[in-house]
C-alpha cells in the first residue's frame, strides 16, 4: 500500500509543505554525533522575532520545478570542537537524505551542508563562526 503525501488539493495547494520536510531533515542532522545545532536563516530569525514559529530551523527545503516528488535540502549545522568536519558533514548528508526519503516518500536530489560555525566542548553556548584577531 502506498500513499501519495504530495498531493494536491481541489485548490491545487501542496499538502507537504516545505517546513514539514524540513522539521524531518533537521530532527536527522541533530541526531548526527558531532551537531550542536543548526543555524536558522536571516528571514527564520526575523519570522521568530515578529512570533511566527518556523519547524525545521537551520534547514532549507526546495521542491524540484519539474517534479513535485523530488527536493534538495541545504543544512546549517554547528560542529563541535575537535571533530572532523568533511565527515560529519558526509554523515549529514547520508542521515538527512535517508530519513527524507524513508519517512516522506520523496527523492532527495541532494544535501548541500554548509558549517556555520564551531563550538568548544568547554563552553556549550560559545559557537565561533569566525576567527578572532
Amino acid at each position: 500500500m502506498e500513499s501519495n503525501f504530495n498531493s494536491e488539493s481541489i485548490k491545487g495547494d501542496r499538502s507537504m509543505t516545505q517546513g514539514f520536510v524540513a522539521q524531518y531533515a533537521a530532527e536527522a542532522a541533530l541526531r548526527i554525533d558531532g551537531v550542536v545545532s543548526l543555524v536558522p536563516s536571516f528571514a527564520v530569525a526575523l519570522k521568530e522575532k515578529a512570533g511566527v514559529v518556523h519547524e525545521g530551523k537551520g534547514v532549507r527545503v526546495v521542491f524540484d520545478e519539474n517534479d513535485d516528488n523530488t527536493v534538495s535540502i541545504t543544512c546549517y549545522p554547528v560542529i563541535s570542537y575537535g571533530k572532523i568536519i568533511p565527515e560529519v558533514a558526509w554523515l549529514i548528508q547520508e542521515k538527512v537524505k535517508g530519513d527524507v526519503e524513508k519517512f516522506t516518500g520523496l527523492n532527495v536530489d541532494t544535501v548541500d551542508v554548509y558549517v556555520c560555525g564551531v563550538s568548544d566542548l568547554e563552553e556549550p553556548g560559545d559557537v565561533k563562526g569566525e576567527l578572532e584577531e
